[in-house]
């Protein structure tokens, strides 16, 4: 799992489409913003060995909203997103998600719920993954 995260429109999507020559190779982008699901219950074709799961601060918003706002939640997401990567050799999973967790801390108990979830959610993913990169204004910096 590589996971990148950075501040709000600074090119992380750029980025990952550039690291991974996504132009020339099969892949299946999935967006929070676009509806698609984090459950991967949508049909991944066999031959797809790549997922881009992208605004993924977006589900977690989404999960509070449902009220899912204990960890093991995300960590069980987390878990199935493995398990897909793990169950073929050459599988990768890259997850993106915007860093949220700057600026003053909100007063709605929601917004706070979803700052805290999605840091938790962030470590999680972390430490999970084989590779950590922050991007900031387009330029890469490789944490793990």
């Amino acid at each position: 799992m590589h996971v990148v995260t950075g501040g709000a429109y600074n090119g992380k999507t750029a980025w990952i489409k550039n690291h991974y020559m996504l132009e020339s190779r099969v892949h299946q982008w999935i967006s929070a913003h676009d509806g698609g699901s984090y459950l991967l219950e949508q049909h991944i074709s066999d031959f797809i060995d790549l997922i881009v799961l992208s605004d993924v601060e977006q589900w977690v918003w989404q999960w509070v909203q449902r009220g899912e706002t204990d960890r093991q939640y995300g960590q069980d997401v987390l878990q199935r997103w493995l398990d897909w990567e793990k169950a073929e050799p050459n599988r990768v999973v890259i997850v993106i998600g915007a860093d949220i967790s700057k600026g003053i801390v909100p007063m709605e108990k929601a917004d706070r719920q979803w700052r805290d979830l999605t840091g938790w959610f962030y470590q999680d993913l972390v430490e999970a993954s084989e590779r950590f990169d922050l991007i900031w204004y387009g330029v890469s910096k490789r944490l793990k």
